[in-house]
């Protein structure tokens, strides 16, 4: 076997692009596409290695590891911020000692780990705008806690066990290849589909709800960077912040409008995400990233929109 790079969760909304990425820039083979449930073809995951992988599971994960000779795991597979709501076990099950098990498995194979986190790893006693880069972390929902959770076990298995461990605090993320599942920040993708289709959207936030963002390709751009980066550069190696863009959805809307002339906006609010979104950032400070490996998005909102509805228009015709 001559694959050396897993990525759990690669039928997520991120891990579906990831994979497609990561094999166009070290080949088909050399990429290994691991979820939960088998992989449709249909995800363009299929030209390489695939794997059904729990990883909850130890025992699997160093299976896959051994058997395809794996040396960078991207581990995506996660649950959540408003599933994991609905069920904490869950959410602490598969983001918290599933890491584990994948740190585990990485610290007796040699291999280095991307880890996802987010914004949700803060909370309302963090500064809401230009979140530092170091500040208090006190996240009052279940997903937030296994992030920061997963932040701090980068940490330990890097400075105990020197495993290369890496990780961005991601944003919410805007794509028009996969569905998101189950997040507080949905409704930046489903605006879009919604927009194209019908004119209207009702939003479970509030208008003035600000929440960083990010265009998929540069949330991809980030993860690959970052683990190509110079190691002895990185100080802030497992949790940085990263963010392109801070919307409210009437910013977004707005937005829309130049593109589909009479698109309307309702809301509807959905108290359990509004309570999330509200205990996140408004807008993080980033500059740790740009400074120590050259962190730099390419999308801002016009950027974004405009690909998006181009995108997505060219689905539905």
């Amino acid at each position: 076997m001559n694959s050396n790079i897993l990525v759990t969760g690669a039928a997520g909304q991120i891990g579906t692009e990831l994979t497609r990425t990561l094999r166009s820039l070290y080949g088909d083979s050399s990429v290994v596409a691991a979820d939960y449930k088998p992989i449709s073809t249909s995800k363009n995951t299929s030209a390489g290695p695939t794997v059904i992988l729990d990883v909850a599971n130890a025992a699997d994960i160093a299976g896959v590891v051994k058997k395809y000779g794996i040396r960078t795991i991207y581990h995506l597979a996660g649950v959540l911020s408003a599933v994991a709501e609905k069920n904490p076990q869950l959410a602490w099950n598969i983001n918290v000692n599933g890491l584990k098990n994948i740190l585990e498995t990485a610290c007796q194979n040699s291999c280095a780990v991307f880890f996802p986190s987010s914004i949700g790893a803060f909370g309302p006693g963090s500064p809401a705008d230009n979140t530092p880069q170091v500040t208090i972390q006190r996240p009052t929902s279940i997903y937030g806690i296994t992030k920061l959770t997963g932040e701090l076990l980068c940490e330990y298995y890097y400075k105990k066990f020197g495993v290369d461990t890496r990780g961005l605090r991601f944003p919410g993320i805007i794509s028009y290849e996969t569905l998101p599942g189950g997040g507080t920040t949905d409704y930046a993708v489903d605006i879009f589909y919604s927009a194209v289709a019908k004119k209207t959207y009702s939003c479970f936030l509030q208008a003035d709800t600000a929440l960083d963002m990010m265009y998929m390709p540069d949330a991809l751009t980030a993860a690959i960077d970052l683990m190509e980066a110079d190691g002895t550069k990185l100080i802030h190696r497992n949790a940085y912040n990263i963010t392109a863009m801070s919307l409210t959805p009437a910013m977004l809307a707005r937005e829309i409008t130049k593109h589909i002339p009479g698109f309307s906006i309702t809301y509807s609010i959905d108290p359990v995400r509004q309570q999330i979104a509200d205990s996140w950032p408004n807008k993080l400070d980033d500059n740790a990233a740009r400074k120590e490996w050259g962190w730099n998005p390419q999308y801002g909102l016009a950027e974004m929109t405009k690909d998006m509805i181009t995108h997505i228009s060219a689905k539905q015709t």
